[in-house]
């Protein structure tokens, strides 16, 4: 009988819960009716929107009306950035925020520490007058590093306090994208401290192209596209029923199972990082390890070709990612890696494991020792070479 794929990439997607597949199914094939009808099964599809609404909204402690269903966390990302004004974000943000800052008049990107935090003193000193918005991701994907929302939150409390006192009527929002701390860390908005929050189904074994922007009641956002105006004249288009449903109930059972999950996948995080460590003495773990989600690993080795390894592992049925798109081209590497400051020989050389719900510590004992052999293996292909 043939190995089963292992697959270690939960960051980049996951598969459909069935319990989530099971809510949708019925708005795919009976429960099809526009919602905005004004007949009786079309009311009962508008309710159950509503439902899912207030459902997301008792998740992350928020009003129903702040809560944008839309097509995706990078739709979300730009409905959030659709505002006028000076824009402050990271280096180490996802590309869809990158770019979103990229298109705004004026743009801020702060760097961060060998870690990958950011400093929020750093956060209030390219503050300006007219900065609007600034923007920091609550868990990076790349290396699984948190950020300290709560002490960026408060230097924006601290702005908008001084703004009052010298008559400045600019408004200044935080945003954070949480797509990768659904079921992983707190996301209730009041106690992050944040105005705008973009989640992402994709992450969480909801459909993919399902998202959600968290809105503060006092904005007032532009929307991207004109039409019939759902979604409080923000997202307009016939609503996906299915699809947003089905995200309602993936961050119901993602913050059900948030606690024993946590705990569960910091053992295995553990398990595949004692057995690298001891294997490889040079090994670096990249990353804040104090302020981490569990879920995700990132190692280099410095010289490794981390392509090679991706590609060898495929072969063995074992699926993981790499902080380096191609390892011979300097342009395309790990804006994430390279911001943190790390050399060329170390991007090129990491790996990235995410673990999911579906993995076992049985997995992680196969896996790894697929891995250190075929590490193993390339670095003596690569000295044979160098003789």
């Amino acid at each position: 009988m043939a190995n089963k794929t292992i697959y270690l990439d939960y960051a980049a997607a996951t598969p459909l819960d069935s319990n989530v597949l099971a809510a949708m199914q019925p708005y795919l094939t009976d429960l099809f009716y526009n919602p905005s009808a004004p007949y009786q099964p079309a009311r009962k599809v508008r309710n159950d929107i509503e439902s899912t609404r207030a459902s997301v909204a008792r998740t992350i402690g928020a009003k129903p009306t702040e809560i944008i269903f839309t097509a995706g966390a990078t739709e979300s990302v730009n409905l959030a950035f659709n505002i006028d004004g000076h824009v402050i974000t990271t280096q180490t943000e996802h590309a869809a925020v990158l770019r979103a800052a990229k298109l705004r008049k004026g743009s801020t990107f702060v760097g961060v520490n060998e870690k990958g935090r950011v400093d929020p003193l750093d956060i209030k000193k390219f503050i300006t007058p007219q900065t609007t918005l600034v923007s920091v991701g609550l868990v990076n994907n790349e290396t699984g590093t948190a950020q300290d929302i709560k002490a960026i939150a408060k230097v924006i409390s601290d702005e908008r306090q001084n703004r009052v006192k010298n008559d400045n009527p600019t408004p200044i929002y935080l945003h954070t994208d949480a797509s990768q701390a659904v079921g992983i860390l707190d996301i209730n908005v009041a106690r992050l401290g944040v105005d705008m929050m973009t989640l992402n189904g994709a992450k969480i074994y909801g459909p993919k192209q399902t998202g959600v922007l968290y809105l503060n009641s006092s904005i007032d956002l532009k929307p991207i596209l004109a039409g019939g105006g759902q979604e409080r004249g923000l997202r307009s288009g016939t609503e996906n029923v299915a699809n947003i449903v089905g995200l309602g109930v993936a961050i119901e059972i993602a913050e059900r199972k948030r606690k024993t999950e946590v705990e569960r996948l910091q053992k295995i995080r553990l398990q595949m990082l004692d057995i690298l460590l001891e294997n490889f003495n040079d090994m670096i773990v990249i990353g804040d390890q104090k302020h981490h989600a569990p879920h995700i690993l990132t190692v280099a080795l410095p010289g490794l070709d981390a392509e090679r390894i991706l590609f060898s592992l495929e072969s063995q049925d074992i699926l993981v990612a790499t902080g380096s798109a191609c390892a011979a081209n300097k342009d395309t590497r790990s804006h994430v890696l390279m911001a943190m400051a790390l050399e060329p020989d170390i991007i090129d050389g990491s790996l990235r494991f995410s673990f999911g719900r579906p993995t076992t510590t049985d997995d992680i004992d196969r896996a790894a020792k697929i891995i250190v052999e075929t590490i193993k293996q390339e670095r003596d292909r690569g000295k044979r070479i160098r003789q």
